[in-house]
């Protein structure tokens, strides 16, 4: 295991200082954390996206703290060298600074190293409670899918004049309340390098374009988990769905006609052993242990 990153080591990477582009995909449980830490990414995202892809809601909102902290405690316990950002859910940084700073702590006793927020101006209040609490906070502008019904779906923001200029004033206040980075999501790209060229920490873009500091996609979308929505965003690495159901169909047809388990996956007594029990070792007749009956086929 490499050195760990750190909220002060990704706040440093600003590429137009020379560093590379950061990389940042979402995990939600142990077993895609490892594959995502040793693919040697900078940041994992334990993303509230996890109510669509993994709990089946049509929505992010669903998702409670207790969920994103089973979840988030999962991929910590993986010890990843990269840094674990857990996202605030809906309403768990709406309604008082008490309920945002003991939510996101519950979320860094759970074993993240940072939050994630939505909202630019409107939040900067609980960005600076947090940051007093010694909380690391990634900030998020732009399409927040949190925001889903008060946008009207899922939309591009920022693509006319104020709404742009909107955007940049978001990015500034999250700057000035102590945010290490800001995800800018379903942005036009020059929004998008206005306020990356504009602001020190940087940005890390999922469908804001080419000039962020880094990008950050979905677990699921990268290695073709689902094939349901498809974002223009959304660039797929591999085929994991189609090759996983060839996978289980191939197991399903070897079991229905007797070629799994083959003598690769079976275990013997030995000789000595299987006859002080009354038992034979022929391949094709099973004396079985109750009352003596004996199994063919």
């Amino acid at each position: 295991m490499g050195s760990r990153v750190t909220a002060p080591a990704v706040r440093a990477r600003k590429v137009a200082n020379g560093a590379d582009p950061l990389v940042m995909v979402t995990a939600y449980d142990a077993p895609g954390a490892r594959m995502v830490d040793e693919a040697g990414v900078d940041m994992i995202l334990v993303g509230d996206s996890l109510a669509m892809v993994v709990l089946g809601y049509e929505d992010t909102l669903q998702v409670t703290v207790d969920d994103m902290v089973h979840h988030t405690a999962a991929v910590a316990r993986t010890s990843p060298s990269a840094l674990v950002v857990a996202d605030l859910p809906w309403l768990s940084y709406h309604v008082s600074v008490e309920d945002t700073v003991r939510n996101a702590a519950a979320l860094i006793r759970a074993g993240a190293g940072a939050v994630k927020l939505e909202g630019g101006t409107k939040r900067t209040k609980m960005v600076e409670a947090l940051v007093d609490a010694e909380i690391p906070v990634m900030g998020h502008i732009g399409l927040t899918p949190q925001s889903i019904h008060a946008m009207g779906g899922f939309k591009v923001q920022g693509k006319e004049l104020d709404a742009a200029r909107g955007l940049v004033e978001d990015a500034k206040a999250l700057v000035e309340a102590g945010v290490f980075a800001i995800v800018l999501e379903g942005v036009p790209d020059v929004v998008d390098r206005l306020i990356t060229e504009a602001d020190p920490v940087p940005t890390i873009g999922i469908g804001a374009g080419r000039h962020c500091d880094g990008q950050v996609l979905v677990f699921h979308d990268v290695l073709g988990l689902q094939d349901g929505i498809r974002p223009k965003f959304v660039r797929r690495y591999a085929t994991l769905k189609a090759d996983g159901i060839e996978a289980i169909a191939a197991f399903a047809a070897d079991v229905r006609t007797g070629a799994f388990p083959s003598e690769e996956q079976t275990y013997h007594l030995p000789a000595a052993t299987a006859a002080a029990l009354g038992l034979s070792e022929e391949p094709d007749e099973v004396i079985g242990l109750y009352g003596g009956a004996t199994m063919s086929g």
